[in-house]
């Protein structure tokens, strides 16, 4: 399968200057084993954004960056969104790839996704980055609501969608 796994405020937002909106504990413990020894495909910028820039651990990690002399070690570095998405299908043959942003390779990939694992964060973080109004997408329905918990004092709902129209990746 290919999931679409990230967190967003009440307005969708996802992300402000090159980071996440929210410190929270039990959405990062539930991002670390939900991916934890599977495939993690992102933008450059996503990489550049973890501790000193390296990828992360226990997982394969394939980059997109448009400059070609950008290769990162300890990943699969590509340089098109057509090679991306050639990776992501030999990858998903043999194991779940997981989309972790940011949000240009979100908007890219959701008409490829069988499922968006979406944390609703019920605070406004004050974005920058959006991602798409998925309750209001005819093609993306809700099979999981989630139940509502406390991750510090910020309310969280981990929630599940699923692509009702996935394309295929040709």
């Amino acid at each position: 399968m290919i999931i679409s796994i990230l967190n967003c405020d009440i307005n969708y937002g996802i992300g402000k200057k090159n980071g996440l909106l929210f410190s929270l504990p039990l959405d990062m413990k539930y991002f670390r084993e939900t991916t934890k020894g599977h495939t993690v495909c992102m933008g450059e910028n996503t990489l550049l954004s973890f501790p000193n820039s390296k990828p992360l651990k226990n997982r394969r990690n394939i980059v997109l960056s448009q400059d070609v002399t950008h290769n990162y070690d300890d990943t699969i570095s590509v340089h098109s969104f057509e090679e991306f998405l050639a990776s992501i299908k030999e990858y998903e043959k043999e194991d779940d790839v997981f989309i972790i942003g940011g949000a240009s390779i979100y908007r890219q990939t959701l008409p490829y996704v069988d499922m968006v694992y979406l944390t609703k964060v019920n605070k406004d973080g004050g974005a920058e980055a959006f991602f798409d109004r998925i309750d209001e997408n005819p093609n993306f329905f809700c099979v999981d609501e989630g139940t509502p918990i406390m991750d510090g004092d910020i309310e969280i709902r981990f929630t599940k969608y699923k692509n009702l129209n996935k394309k295929e990746i040709i």
